[in-house]
């Protein structure tokens, strides 16, 4: 394809490179991706997937949350959406879908908080005393930007699970994860809406194999360029 070989030429504009992916749901929802050679904490990848318009423009914002609501299906609970990668817009249109739905909330005031947890050095949840209520004993939705290994829901679970929270469901814009831990993960996007998308073992990887550099350290936030 030719932005996979613009990348193979060595154009280092890499934002030239974007392509645009629909979503299969709704033409309101489109990622853009760039193909290049990126690293994760916790892989290489060969295309960088960037969902910054879902996430900050509130039309989009609402639009997926709302599919994603229907993609959660019937839930008993909900009282907490717990926001990672800068989800917290979206976050908020989904816990008032939820409303809704007239899906049950065990919380005082019968609504849904929508909050995000402090991360440590290690990338481990913190939760401090003023938000630890809205997580033990309460029935939480995790809610990503991206999911390519699984490894930060994994930590997410384990975090909230830590806290007291019990893991109702798990939403991420992008993932080419089906399930973690036995918990299916609802997504807008997958791997297979992106042509070619690939993720690799640091170890394992193709391009470093080939001494091709780096071009951007990417996470959920977004990226930066090498």
């Amino acid at each position: 394809m030719a932005y996979q070989q613009g990348f193979l030429k060595g154009d280092n504009k890499m934002e030239q490179r974007t392509v645009k992916f629909y979503s299969k749901e709704s033409n309101l929802l489109a990622l853009h991706a760039i193909p290049g050679h990126f690293a994760t904490s916790n892989s290489h990848i060969n295309f960088y997937i960037d969902v910054t318009g879902i996430r900050a423009r509130i039309t989009e914002a609402e639009e997926a949350a709302k599919i994603m609501a229907h993609k959660f299906g019937h839930l008993n609970y909900v009282d907490t959406v717990v926001c990672m990668d800068g989800t917290e817009v979206i976050g908020a249109f989904l816990a008032k879908e939820f409303e809704k739905e007239h899906i049950s909330s065990t919380n005082q005031h019968k609504t849904v908080y929508v909050i995000s947890p402090e991360q440590s050095r290690d990338n481990q949840l913190i939760f401090r005393d003023n938000t630890k209520h809205m997580i033990a004993g309460k029935h939480v939705i995790l809610l990503l930007a991206t999911t390519t290994t699984g490894e930060t829901i994994r930590r997410s679970m384990e975090g909230i699970q830590y806290y007291g929270g019990v893991i109702e469901g798990i939403g991420s814009i992008f993932s080419t994860v089906g399930t973690v831990n036995h918990v299916k993960v609802q997504s807008l996007f997958d791997g297979n809406d992106v042509i070619g998308y690939q993720a690799f073992p640091k170890a394992d990887c193709p391009f470093c194999k080939k001494g091709t550099k780096i071009e951007a350290v990417v996470n959920g936030f977004g990226y930066s360029k090498l």
